[in-house]
């Protein structure tokens, strides 16, 4: 089979969508064939194993969730240090409630590397290596604090993100005001 970058995508979106939705028990080669409207085999032609699927859906989440440049520009104009914190961090939190799909995707291929340790074999590096690139942004955009405050930031986005699309403890509360607002106690207490 001759490889097709724009098929592996729409294999890889739909096996997004598939797990995004119906969970780890429904994500199998045959019904993200069905959900991409494809002929059955071409998800496996594509990710020959469950851990290469999964590890497909990870990229494809990592590839749709990436910022737009111009967004990153207007933010970028935000002098203050505090405040620009607060604005990336609420785009990030925008983004990721914005196709529910993707983090429900991140969430579950996460729970599926708890018991797959070839796959968390395989996550673990591709996760700690967005961290590292998030510190390294963090750091050139002149942000408050270092890689322990990314670190704190990712587990309140996550904590965040996965509240919000399950059963939140506060339904009416805006995530993005909670975001900023845990955010400036968080760099004002690193700077206590």
């Amino acid at each position: 089979m001759v490889a097709n970058p724009r098929r592996r995508e729409q294999v890889a979106e739909a096996a997004v969508e598939l797990l995004g939705s119906g969970g780890g028990r429904e994500l199998t080669h045959r019904a993200v064939d069905r959900v991409a409207g494809l002929p059955l085999g071409t998800c496996a032609n594509y990710f020959p194993s469950r851990v290469a699927l999964m590890e497909g859906i990870a990229e494809r989440c990592f590839e749709l969730l990436a910022p737009d440049e111009d967004r990153l520009r207007d933010l970028a104009a935000v002098t203050d240090p505090e405040q620009a914190l607060e604005a990336y961090l609420g785009y990030v939190v925008e983004r990721l409630l914005a196709r529910p799909a993707l983090p429900l995707a991140l969430i579950e291929l996460r729970l599926e590397a708890a018991r797959t340790p070839s796959l968390a074999a395989r996550l673990g590096p591709f996760l700690r290596a967005g961290l590292e690139a998030d510190v390294d942004f963090h750091a050139q955009r002149g942000l408050p604090g270092g890689r322990e405050t990314v670190l704190a930031l990712h587990h309140l986005v996550n904590g965040l993100v996965l509240d919000r699309l399950t059963v939140p403890l506060e339904p009416d509360a805006d995530p993005l005001v909670t975001a900023a607002s845990i955010a400036r106690s968080l760099v004002r207490g690193a700077d206590a």
